[in-house]
């Protein structure tokens, strides 16, 4: 995946300059936590939009990456991107104008003008999900040559899905506060602004649906830095198909862990502080999780070296039976350096460097 990313790099513009303009964002809004002393809802005023900044600025890094395996331009998977990038843009001018008037964004519709303001948001959140499941379609459409790499992206960006739609309970009705004007909250069975743990400000005496919401975003990162690190660490006692059932393993224990943990907060749980049922649930995927590696792992097969010809005794070269081809004349010769290998059935609308690609 890594050769392939250097020799496509292809760069959506509008989403390059999204992506620098998030990570100036991100500076702008730590200096901010650090001088404006004022607070919302129980936090720095700026630590928001310095979360959704930093977020931003992974998930469009990884796009980018995603764009770089199309072998082939698609105009879907490039429309599809600049939606992304629109909403993002509104997205973060709501947070950050909204920070810079001193009030919130989200779920507030205290005045006519924040409510439309927070429904917009809304707005801007569901086409963004649909443009990013338009994006995976259009790149898993395209051949990756690594089976490990395309599960990873794949179910990758079912995570990243996924953990957009556990934040919906959020904005239940059953969700808003006795404040009014407040039409939703994060917290569960306490309120918004309360004690909560460093840096990220998950809620330490209730629930906190932010939790399983950032679980499931990041798997679009996680997942495909594992199979990079399974291909540059394991590739040599692990075949393809075993790493890509070990993705496959990993994947599925990640998203019933964001579920999981949506679960344990609709229950008005501190993620630090589990009961004895989630506990239960915790130890009963791990152990699923083990046994299910545990299998893969035994049932692998030692990858080949690809090697055709082995050396006989005495220094002469020996050709395997596959290295010989017949002539017109009916007499096998062995393939020798200047004799290319013929087309075979797979080789069928693969040209230039998208061949070099199935054979990386």
């Amino acid at each position: 995946m890594t050769d392939n990313l250097s020799r496509r790099a292809y760069r959506h513009r509008p989403l390059m300059v999204f992506v620098a303009a998030m990570a100036v964002l991100a500076v702008v809004c730590a200096v901010g936590i650090v001088a404006d002393q004022r607070v919302l809802t129980g936090a720095p005023i700026w630590l928001k939009p310095f979360k959704f900044s930093v977020s931003f600025v992974l998930y469009g890094g990884t796009l980018v990456w995603l764009l770089s395996l199309l072998r082939r331009r698609s105009r879907i998977a490039e429309w599809a991107v600049t939606v992304v990038v629109a909403m993002g843009v509104v997205e973060m001018s709501i947070i950050v104008g909204q920070v810079v008037r001193g009030t919130t964004s989200h779920y507030n519709e205290t005045t006519p003008f924040n409510a439309v303001l927070w429904q917009l948001m809304g707005a801007a959140i569901m086409v963004l999900f649909v443009a990013h499941v338009v994006i995976g379609v259009a790149v898993l459409r395209q051949p990756i040559a690594d089976r490990a790499g395309r599960y990873a992206i794949g179910l990758g960006l079912a995570l990243a899905a996924l953990g957009m739609l556990v934040a919906v309970p959020m904005t239940m009705p059953d969700q808003a506060p006795v404040l009014e004007g407040i039409a939703g909250a994060h917290s569960v069975g306490v309120a918004d602004g309360g004690p909560g743990l460093p840096l990220v400000g998950w809620s330490t005496t209730g629930g906190d649906l932010r939790i399983g919401h950032f679980v499931g975003l990041h798997g679009m990162q996680v997942l495909p830095i594992l199979a990079l690190l399974l291909s540059r660490f394991a590739g040599g006692w692990l075949d393809g198909r075993t790493r890509a059932r070990l993705l496959l393993v990993v994947g599925v224990s990640y998203g019933a862990s964001t579920v999981l943990l949506t679960w344990q907060a609709l229950r008005g749980q501190p993620l630090l502080r589990p009961d004895t049922l989630t506990l239960a649930a915790v130890a009963g995927l791990a152990i699923v999780t083990v046994a299910a590696a545990g299998g893969v792992l035994a049932a692998r097969r030692m990858p080949t070296t690809g090697a055709e010809h082995r050396s006989a005794p005495g220094g002469q070269h020996q050709s395997a039976p596959g290295d010989q081809h017949r002539s017109g004349s009916g007499e096998q010769r062995p393939a020798g350096p200047g004799v290319a290998r013929s087309a075979g059935p797979h080789d069928d609308g693969v040209e230039g460097d998208a061949r070099a690609e199935v054979i990386a």
